[in-house]
């Protein structure tokens, strides 16, 4: 089940990445690593630095997806996020940062995304 898990979740951050690709955010990393955590998505769009986590569900068995980001999870993102900016600042040109959830909700080979900016 775990893998199955995983799976969707890999087939979720895909979607995302082709649809902030589409909207013209240029992706600069996936799945950065810190500590026991990680953040799926680094973008950059118009000097916004957007770090995106991306949660995909099959179904709402365990409630609507929009909840999936506790704030126990956004605070480790926040962290992992300041590791990221403190790790590569001398690389990057950014003027303000935002965190964004991509939701997508996956049956039957079909994806319907939703994109919340902001999110938190």
């Amino acid at each position: 089940m775990v893998k199955r898990n995983q799976e969707i979740g890999l087939i979720g951050e895909n979607q995302a990445v082709i649809y902030l690709e589409k909207l013209g955010y240029r992706i600069i990393q996936r799945n950065y690593r810190f500590s026991h955590g990680e953040i799926d998505v680094i973008a950059v769009k118009e000097n916004i630095l957007v770090f995106v986590e991306v949660k995909t569900r099959r179904n709402d068995n365990y409630g609507d997806i929009k909840y999936a980001i506790d704030p126990k999870k956004q605070k480790q993102i926040r962290k992992i996020a300041e590791s990221f900016i403190f790790e590569f600042a001398d690389k990057l040109t950014f003027e303000e940062i935002r965190f964004d959830s991509i939701l997508v909700m996956y049956e039957n080979n079909l994806h319907h995304i939703e994109h919340l900016e902001n999110a938190f």
